[in-house]
């Protein structure tokens, strides 16, 4: 009896502690599911968090300032002299149709109107594809009025070249009847294709049209006495081209969030495009379906002409000939090697991002404040931009239909000779998500089926998304591109922003990063990415000081500009402030000066620039007190390492947060 009683006792003692234990859990888990919070995409950022922040905006000169060397450039388009408004007898009318996303259509317009300037023609408001090939998208907006302000398109060219919003009535029923003389132009047409083959039908059937698909419709350098038609193109993109209203006002408020913050930013774009990923052969540097999805599209280049190359080629050995782009993780490694924290405000620019979000994770990880539209504006701000649309159709997926046991034997019967085979197992339902996915097709058939309405929709609104970003990265305090002048010789989002921040004010920093050089840096280092060594990253902090002076400027007029010559507005669209420093002249190889030629400026601008630097030197300077990101680098480098031995090495997630200049 006493032995069962103290078996008794231990089970009562057991089940007791059970229970305390389940009753301490179970309030724990109470407690701290208080603070769990269901993820989901910020709508916007409340007007006044900046104030909550409660402090001043204080930029670090050495991560923040400006570009002291380039400081004497100015914006000048106007024109010179001897420039003549259009004549109200024109040769006749050319009416266009611009194909493309944000980019090309930026980069066409200021072409198709230098072109009707040289040509004495009335230039018909162009026609945007990607918004007209959209069915049903806002009815309030037309083609060019979807994206840009119409009214002041026409307004502000008034004295440059004379702008219908329509062809005559006439002229209009010729173009239905497909009477009208057509042209598809290549982005570096001549000006001898112009004035020799054009102008003379341009005279003889007062109508023309062209096709714009490859981003631009002239050779982007001019000879030298064509210099006020390159100004009349800074014109045309810099001033003339102004988004809608919405939009301006949408990408301000935007730009007024980051503000809100109480530091700058700095905006990023990836650049990682399909088609520019095909055409340089950059397939490997991704995974799974997305290496088959960029190989069938460089397949399909190859076999419409538009590349001449091997299907299959290293994309390492391309990746390390400056040919495919600094992937975001590499980029965020740059900056943290820079003297970045990780608090500072990336903006994430651009409307697509071939590869998804699982690109980003490790630049997100090591930024924590990254963002985009989507953060920073709410659902109902981007719906009211877009516009009110015809719904689409309802979703018209059917599952494959089931055969009938008829069907069955007979396929069986047909099976060939005996011994047969068994029978496949039954198929499994194929579910909808596995049909809804844009990539679907690659796994079924060889043929890339055509845009579906959604598709085309998308399109259209990747438009509106580019604007937005545009203007976010004109306004941030420092640009840093991820794949710009790839070599398609197509214009690419990057460099259309690096060329307005030069054209605005040429000392905004602006990285101009040679992406063979961060190749061969990055392959030194590849063991030891997130433990660099303290060698290795004054090399970089070299290499990316270099590209925001002179020295970067010129090295990237020599491969920009003879691709798109509003990459690099100079010096026709600029003019420098009077300096005893001398400047250097450079030319490229038809000798055309690419830097260095620019005219001086006007005395009030010089007297205005004079009175700036006055009220700086006023005030106190904002670096004093915080640290030299250089002197406070990642790894602090022992006088072992000199001597061959192991260096201190730190890894970037565990940097401290004394870094952040801010603080």
């Amino acid at each position: 009896m006493p032995f069962l009683t103290k078996i008794k006792w231990v089970v009562l003692s057991v089940v007791t502690l059970s229970l305390a234990s389940i009753i301490i859990h179970l309030s724990l888990t109470k407690l701290w599911a208080v603070n769990i919070v269901q993820y989901k995409a910020l709508p916007s950022l409340p007007e006044e968090f900046g104030s909550v922040l409660g402090r001043q905006v204080i930029k670090n000169k050495k991560l923040w300032g400006s570009i002291e060397s380039l400081e004497t450039l100015q914006p000048n388009a106007n024109a010179r002299s001897n420039y003549s408004v259009p004549k109200e007898q024109s040769n006749g009318f050319i009416y266009a149709k611009v194909f493309g996303g944000f980019a090309k259509i930026r980069s066409s317009i200021p072409d198709l109107v230098a072109i009707s300037r040289i040509l004495n023609a009335t230039l018909v408001i162009p026609e945007f594809q990607e918004s007209t090939r959209s069915k049903g998208i806002s009815s309030k907006f037309k083609s060019f009025s979807y994206l840009y302000n119409e009214e002041q398109f026409i307004t502000f060219l008034k004295n440059d070249v004379i702008i219908a919003k329509s062809l005559p009535e006439s002229l209009m029923e010729r173009r239905r009847r497909n009477e009208i003389p057509t042209f598809k132009p290549t982005s570096s047409a001549s000006l001898n294709f112009y004035i020799e083959e054009i102008l003379p039908k341009l005279k003889k059937s007062k109508v023309i049209g062209l096709i714009i698909a490859d981003g631009g419709a002239l050779q982007s350098i001019l000879p030298l006495s064509m210099a006020e038609i390159q100004r009349l193109r800074c014109r045309v993109a810099f001033h003339a081209l102004q988004f809608r209203p919405e939009i301006q006002t949408l990408g301000r408020r935007m730009v007024h969030k980051l503000r809100a913050l109480g530091q700058p930013f700095l905006a990023f774009h990836p650049g990682l495009l399909r088609e520019t990923l095909a055409y340089n052969g950059c397939a490997e540097l991704f995974q799974d379906v997305h290496t088959e999805l960029i190989q069938h599209r460089r397949s399909q280049m190859i076999k419409e002409g538009i590349l001449k190359d091997e299907l299959n080629v290293d994309s390492h050995l391309r990746r390390e000939k400056g040919l495919c782009p600094i992937m975001p993780e590499e980029v965020g490694i740059l900056l943290r090697v820079m003297g970045y924290p990780a608090k500072t405000i990336i903006y994430l620019a651009g409307s697509e991002l071939f590869g998804g979000q699982r690109a980003l994770i490790p630049l997100r990880s090591m930024f924590i404040n990254t963002l985009d539209r989507t953060s920073l504006c709410s659902e109902k701000e981007l719906s009211d931009l877009v516009g009110p649309e015809t719904p689409l159709p309802v979703n018209s997926f059917r599952p494959p239909p089931t055969k009938s046991e008829k069907e069955l034997k007979e396929e069986w019967k047909k099976a060939g000779p005996r011994p047969r085979p068994l029978p496949p197992p039954p198929g499994r339902p194929i579910y909808q998500h596995e049909k809804e996915g844009w990539y679907a097709w690659i796994t079924e058939t060889p043929t890339e089926p055509d845009p579906s309405p959604m598709d085309l929709r998308m399109k259209a609104h990747r438009l509106l998304w580019d604007a937005l970003d545009y203007i976010v990265s004109l306004e941030a305090d420092a640009f840093f591109p991820g794949f710009n002048n790839d070599g398609s010789g197509w214009p690419d989002f990057s460099s259309l922003v690096m060329g307005h921040r030069l054209y605005e004010t040429a000392s905004f920093r602006t990285y101009r990063p040679d992406r063979k050089v961060v190749a061969e840096l990055f392959n030194t280092t590849r063991e030891n990415l997130y433990h660099p060594k303290h060698n290795w990253t004054i090399l970089v902090q070299e290499h990316l000081n270099k590209s925001l002076t002179e020295e970067g400027l010129i090295r990237q007029s020599l491969l920009s500009k003879p691709a798109m010559f509003l990459s690099h507005p100079f010096p026709e669209c600029s003019c420098r402030i009077a300096s005893t420093k001398a400047t250097n002249h450079v030319k490229g190889e038809n000798g055309q000066v690419l830097y260095g030629g620019e005219d001086i400026c006007p005395k009030w601008m010089q007297h205005a620039n004079d009175a700036g630097k006055l009220e700086k030197e006023g005030v106190k300077s904002q670096d004093e007190g915080l640290a030299d990101y250089e002197s406070n680098d990642f790894v602090d480098e022992s006088e072992s390492d000199k001597n061959g031995s192991k260096t201190s090495q730190t890894p970037l997630w565990d940097q401290d947060e004394e870094m952040d200049p801010n603080d």
